[in-house]
């Protein structure tokens, strides 16, 4: 019973795009720190990448239990890995563009703020709308409706 409730409606896919964010967040963050370093070559995660795994996962739930309820249940790809305990983990790659710096840094930091920007953005509109959700489920079980 408890699983039906936490593996209603899009608490799946809102939990998954939460760990996605923080986890990009964590990388853009890494970029940032060594924004001068030497060489450094800056990481991100593929937000195409993600948008398509999941993207194709609701679409496999909907076929499977029309879309209401069920695990939301996804394929590995190069981008994006299961841990155990953990569940999604974001393997990043290098970008594509940058300025190559005299010091072989591939870097620009406007463009880099933009995606710290967006991706702390959807992680909010994520658990805002988790929260929303989650206190629906809470309101119903203490039947408080």
């Amino acid at each position: 019973m408890i699983a039906q409730l936490t593996n209603a409606g899009a608490l799946p896919s809102l939990e998954m795009t939460m760990r996605f964010a923080a986890q990009r967040q964590r990388i853009i963050a890494h970029n940032i720190a060594n924004f001068d370093t030497p060489e450094f070559v800056q990481k991100d995660a593929s937000v195409d990448g993600f948008r398509a795994t999941l993207d194709r996962a609701i679409a496999e739930r909907r076929r499977r239990t029309g879309g209401m309820h069920g695990e939301l249940a996804w394929r590995e790809t190069r981008e994006l890995t299961h841990a155990p305990g953990r569940g999604l983990v974001v393997v990043p790659g290098t970008p594509v563009g940058g300025l190559l710096a005299h010091d072989r840094n591939n870097r620009d930091l406007e463009r880099t703020m933009q995606d710290l920007a967006e991706t702390t953005a959807a992680f909010r509109v994520a658990a805002d709308l988790y929260r929303a959700h989650r206190d629906v489920i809470h309101s119903a079980i203490a039947e408080r409706v």
